[in-house]
């Protein structure tokens, strides 16, 4: 434990709090982007075995883009993949940073404060 005073003491547990606030938000935001995905894939799937070469529509970039189902599926379960890459990385990062703060709040005592009814 290093000497560190109140007021760093107080930015560094603000800042370790900001930190997990910033992960598990960013968690959120893409497992709902990845359920989106799976959704639409469920819906393209039925379409891919009925007839292939329908058309559909993607949105890349902010450009609507025509396309064929057996064009897009691919895409999009690469993407939903790289996506829950991506979660389960940010969910180590999280836990990580999670057992530093614990550590960081034993090292300096910090405990919640309780109110008093």
């Amino acid at each position: 434990m290093s000497d560190l005073n109140q007021p760093e003491i107080q930015q560094n547990y603000v800042r370790m709090q900001n930190e997990l606030q910033s992960l598990a938000s960013k968690i959120g935001e893409l497992e709902s982007e990845a359920e989106e995905h799976t959704l639409v894939l469920g819906t393209l799937e039925e379409a891919l075995a009925e007839d292939p070469n329908r058309k559909c529509f993607r949105l890349i970039g902010g450009v609507l883009t025509e396309r064929t189902v057996k064009e897009v599926v691919p895409a999009l379960k690469t993407n939903r993949d790289g996506i829950a890459k991506v979660i389960s990385t940010l969910g180590s990062q999280y836990k990580t940073k999670e057992e530093e703060f614990d550590k960081f709040k034993r090292d300096y005592g910090i405990r919640p404060v309780s109110s008093v009814s």
